[in-house]
């Protein structure tokens, strides 16, 4: 980590330089200003808000119910931690789906409300008139392809994606298509390793991945489970770096103990 990467404010631009420069990108999905301030110190590139807030911000079994109002507000305290770090935030599912009008409404709005500094779709070929009216309009947007959680219910479920020829196909396609109609990267979401380089080195945006193995321009994973927090989630793709979660619950059983002994507050905690 150089002394510039947290002088500097990160930029789109410098991302798709990054990427010809043949430097790796970071990226890792925060909700909250606490952890994002960290993520922002330690040298992350960019910070994505995303809508996996709503299994673990509010404990919903998907991402599909959370709402604009609240990705608005989670965004908002991650662009208060970004010192350095852009910052992307997720466009729920509902958001964009209805027509090319209301998904440019919706991503002009949370631009203006949160500060983000771009939003993020799932889809191809199907949104492409969305994602081109809002570039078109001045909102830069990072393309999602592969496992799209908000399709869940379409999928039956998170299993790898386009393993067969034609899914595969069809995913290069959209990738292409997305590359040209100007997203500044592509998160590539559990798809095979060999498909998440081909995709790499056939657009010209970055691509970030997620289970997408280690050909991708740069890689993503939400803050709370590399950090062990999540303490059920335990996917192929995901290394832990810390094993927080163990620790939280071994300081609150000390400090719930010490309550109860009578030891927390002592005298010299006291005023």
């Amino acid at each position: 980590m150089s002394v510039h990467s947290l002088t500097t404010r990160m930029t789109t631009t410098r991302l798709r330089q990054m990427k010809q420069e043949g430097e790796k990108i970071t990226m890792v999905t925060s909700y909250d200003y606490t952890l994002a301030s960290l993520a922002d110190a330690a040298g992350v590139d960019t910070l994505l808000v995303g809508d996996s807030a709503s299994n673990i911000v509010c404990g919903n079994q998907t991402t599909l119910p959370i709402s604009m109002d609240e990705m608005i507000f989670l965004t908002k305290g991650v662009v208060r931690a970004a010192q350095h770090a852009l910052v992307i935030t997720d466009m729920p599912f509902g958001s964009y789906q209805i027509s090319t009008e209301e998904a440019v409404r919706n991503a002009i709005r949370i631009l203006k409300e949160s500060g983000a500094d771009a939003v993020k779709l799932e889809g191809g070929e199907e949104i492409l008139p969305a994602i081109r009216q809002m570039i078109q309009s001045g909102v830069p947007v990072c393309g999602h392809l592969g496992l799209t959680p908000q399709s869940v219910n379409q999928f039956g479920g998170y299993g790898l994606r386009a393993k067969e020829e034609k899914e595969a196909e069809k995913l290069l396609h959209d990738a292409r298509l997305l590359d040209e109609a100007g997203c500044f990267l592509i998160v590539l979401e559990k798809i095979p390793a060999r498909l998440a380089a081909e995709v790499s080195k056939a657009v010209s945006c970055p691509t970030i991945g997620i289970g997408a193995g280690p050909y991708c321009d740069g890689q993503v994973l939400v803050l709370h489970d590399m950090l062990g927090m999540n303490q059920g989630f335990k996917p192929k793709f995901l290394r832990r770096f810390a094993e927080l979660g163990q620790e939280v619950v071994t300081a609150v059983g000390d400090y719930v103990s010490a309550v109860r002994t009578g030891t927390f507050p002592s005298l010299d905690e006291s005023y």
